[in-house]
């Protein structure tokens, strides 16, 4: 009896060192949200909810109203359940690409628009997470950031999919919006320009070329942003001062606004955001350190 009892123990033992290396099933998706990060669990990809999406206002967006427009346009379209477009967002650095993108769920969310985020390397599983959304009555926007691709990446053919369909129809409740340093979203070379070299023996290299630009024609609708002039940026930095309690826009925020941004390198939305928070906490340290 005893020798069954140490068979029975071992084999307990046994199980519970196998169930490390099987991995368990991720729980349902909680719905209860309206903004979700796409996480993995060894093997299993999951729909992980945001508590506290980042609340911004398309009201704080400043200098881009034309974007604020069209991208507004085409998620109201897509909310009503009419036809809309995918949307690519290029341009330079802190202009606005993913806050305007941030900003649509505090405008839509009552009216049903939730947002998926999906990091670059996690687009493979784009087919698993439009499967997961298709039958929900909500209608979702799978948010891509800084999205781009090398040669070989494997979310590059699953993202052209989604964009463009295949065999089985794309779902009418998503929509994909990406935002990107630049407008192809796989890197050039300059010698795929001459059409007439043959690259490692390849006889038409540009279709290559063509290949390369083709994902970024799948985006029905493309919004470029650029960099912001000095008066521009002034006004940014003045907004979210007073967003963070200093009414008064004077003669030393100005300066210490325009050093920061020349310390900085660069004018833009993110900038003038980091010197209003830098510059108002200071202000609020002068003001409770003794004297």
């Amino acid at each position: 009896m005893s020798e069954f009892n140490q068979l029975i123990q071992r084999a307990e033992d046994l199980l519970e060192k196998l169930e490390d290396f099987i991995p368990s099933l991720p729980s349902p998706p909680d719905w209860s949200g309206i903004a979700w990060r796409w996480q993995h669990n060894k093997d299993y990809g999951y729909l992980e909810l945001i508590p506290h999406p980042h609340s911004i206002q398309l009201d704080d967006l400043h200098h881009i109203d034309t974007q604020k427009t069209e991208i507004v346009r085409n998620t109201a379209q897509f909310v009503k359940g009419y036809t809309a477009n995918n949307v690519l967002l290029t341009g330079a650095r802190g202009t606005g690409k993913s806050s305007i993108v941030k900003a649509l769920l505090s405008q839509f969310s009552g009216d049903g628009l939730r947002i998926i985020e999906v990091d670059k390397q996690d687009l493979i599983d784009l087919p698993k997470i439009t499967t997961l959304l298709r039958s929900r009555p909500e209608r979702f926007i799978v948010f891509c950031d800084d999205l781009s691709f090398e040669t070989g990446d494997g979310g590059y053919k699953a993202l052209k999919v989604v964009l463009d369909g295949s065999m089985a129809a794309t779902s009418d409740n998503i929509l994909v919006y990406a935002t990107s340093n630049r407008r192809h979203l796989l890197p050039e070379f300059m010698s795929e320009s001459l059409e007439t070299q043959h690259l490692g023996g390849e006889v038409r290299p540009g279709d290559t070329v063509e290949e390369k630009t083709s994902l970024s024609d799948r985006f029905g609708m493309w919004l470029a942003f650029y960099s912001f002039d000095q008066d521009e940026y002034l006004v940014i930095a003045a907004q979210w001062l007073r967003h963070y309690g200093i009414q008064k826009f004077d003669d030393a925020a100005r300066t210490a606004a325009l050093h920061w941004s020349h310390m900085r390198g660069s004018r833009s939305g993110r900038i003038a955001y980091q010197f209003a928070r830098d510059y108002a906490g200071r202000k609020q340290l002068e003001a409770t350190s003794p004297n």
